[in-house]
């Protein structure tokens, strides 16, 4: 168990918001981030909810730094602000996104020329605009989706020996090599992210994207590599099918994976997208 009165315990927080601005269909959200058994903290999340062009936009993200936090705290703190500024962000979301990701990137990296030391993060995001949930990624942070109670997979780690990552990164003049796990020079076990200046142009920022219709899910769950080093996108989505609180579901995630020996940051950010009408057809589905 993870001891409540642990100065490094365990975090959480959630919150309640609607698919549009009129109080449509309603949904929530909760996160929970916990140290675990690293000396340091250097996991980010964001949860965001704000009105661009008279349209709600939702925001989660999940920021798993290495080589120190502070590229995970920049994205907490400029991520969503660069893709809101778009000026195509509702027209063209999908543009939009890459387009702010690199943005962000290229910013972070100019503010890092006075740092020796390298430093980087994943970036798994989901936005929620209107009907549409769009999911972003970059490196082996993840985003899964229950859908009539099978786990959906929304990202696919950015990993150095994924066939297409490999082909990419020594097209590009790179190489990896095995050093305990595949390494990007040697060096980074993942194959995308912000920051890491010393192994560009190997490592991008460049997003991984792909958008779901809302209708028919359940839930999602976005989180770092803490909790899916030992959980499964399956075992992950069982857990919690049953629990409508989202932060209560998050809290739950992470409890289990420190349970199951996780050594790293845990980060984990749930949101129900399950109308109340739903919930209560479903004898099953609790508080």
């Amino acid at each position: 168990m993870i001891s409540v009165r642990d100065p490094d315990a365990l975090s959480s927080g959630g919150g309640i918001s609607f698919l549009n601005g009129s109080g449509g269909a309603q949904f929530s959200y909760g996160y929970s981030s916990f140290k675990g058994k690293r000396a340091s903290m250097e996991d980010y999340y964001e949860t965001s909810i704000s009105e661009v062009d008279g349209q709600m936009v939702a925001f989660f993200g999940v920021f798993d730094g290495h080589g120190g936090a502070r590229t995970a705290e920049y994205l907490k703190n400029n991520l969503f602000k660069n893709l809101c500024s778009h000026p195509d962000f509702i027209r063209d979301t999908k543009t939009a996104i890459v387009e702010a990701f690199r943005q962000t990137d290229a910013e972070y990296l100019h503010e890092e020329k006075a740092h020796q030391k390298d430093a980087g993060s994943t970036a798994s995001t989901a936005v929620l605009l209107g009907d549409r949930l769009l999911v972003a990624n970059v490196g082996d942070s993840r985003v899964v989706a229950c859908r009539a109670g099978s786990a959906i997979p929304l990202s696919i780690d950015h990993k150095p020996d994924r066939s297409d990552e490999r082909q990419r990164i020594e097209e590009a003049g790179g190489f990896i090599v095995w050093a305990g796990t595949w390494r990007v020079g040697g060096v980074l076990a993942v194959s995308r992210a912000f920051g890491d200046k010393l192994l560009k142009p190997y490592v991008v920022a460049e997003p991984e994207i792909q958008e779901e219709e809302i209708n028919g899910v359940e839930f999602i769950i976005v989180a770092s590599d803490g909790l899916w080093n030992v959980l499964s996108n399956k075992d992950a989505v069982a857990l919690v099918q049953d629990i409508t609180d989202a932060e209560a579901a998050s809290r739950k995630l992470i409890q289990e994976a420190y349970a199951r020996g996780s050594t790293d940051n845990i980060t984990c950010v749930v949101v129900n997208l399950r109308t109340h009408e739903q919930a209560h057809q479903d004898p099953k589905l609790s508080q």
